[in-house]
């Protein structure tokens, strides 16, 4: 079963992860962005960590809605409203148990992909986070790490796509070649997920 204290993790984890890939997301950005996304995620990032910290959410859903609520208010451009709602509608959908099983936490994160789509309009094989996003949650069923290496897949295959949502579709043609920002911070996120976990 997992408690505040795996999710609190997972917020941390993925906050360092971001820190120490911030330069390498902002280059991802640069050529089909704003070059912003690894400084935006970093700040966004730290401000939930630091939050974390001085609070003590009591439930999973608690932490993770309060991460999301400190997304939204701490980063600018897209990546704060659809990280953010990615949380909170995560956070929502698991309640307020004090344990939720993998299985119940797999569902929820289903819950807040959906809602991401929802707010952004985007679909698997549009070069945004929800390539990543989409197989971790089906690779969830079988694990973290297999939710990880889905994630860091979907990621990588968006190299070849030419982007049809955000940014990177005014680039049209151009974007092809580059491998997407949103989708490379969503599969970190999804590899810290299975570093709380250890595994």
């Amino acid at each position: 079963m997992l408690d505040a204290d795996f999710f609190r993790r997972w917020m941390t984890a993925t906050a360092a992860s971001v820190d120490r890939e911030a330069e390498r997301l902002t280059a991802l950005d640069s050529p089909i962005g704003d070059a912003d996304h690894g400084s935006n995620l970093q700040r966004g990032f730290r401000s939930v960590a630091a939050t974390l910290e001085k609070e003590a959410p009591e439930t999973p859903g608690a932490v993770l809605t309060l991460a999301g609520r400190q997304l939204i208010s701490t980063v600018g451009g897209a990546s704060g409203p659809l990280y953010g709602t990615l949380l909170r509608r995560t956070g929502k959908a698991l309640g307020d148990e004090a344990e939720v099983s993998e299985r119940e936490f797999a569902d929820a994160l289903r819950a807040g992909v959906d809602a991401v789509m929802a707010l952004g309009g985007a679909a698997p094989g549009d070069k945004t986070m929800i390539d990543a996003l989409v197989p971790a949650v089906d690779g969830l069923g079988t694990g973290f790490a297999a939710a990880r290496a889905a994630a860091e897949e979907g990621a990588l295959a968006t190299t070849p796509l030419q982007a049809r949502k955000g940014r990177a579709s005014y680039l049209g043609e151009r974007s092809v070649g580059h491998q997407d920002p949103g989708a490379t911070s969503a599969s970190l996120l999804i590899a810290a997920l299975a570093e709380a976990a250890g595994e």
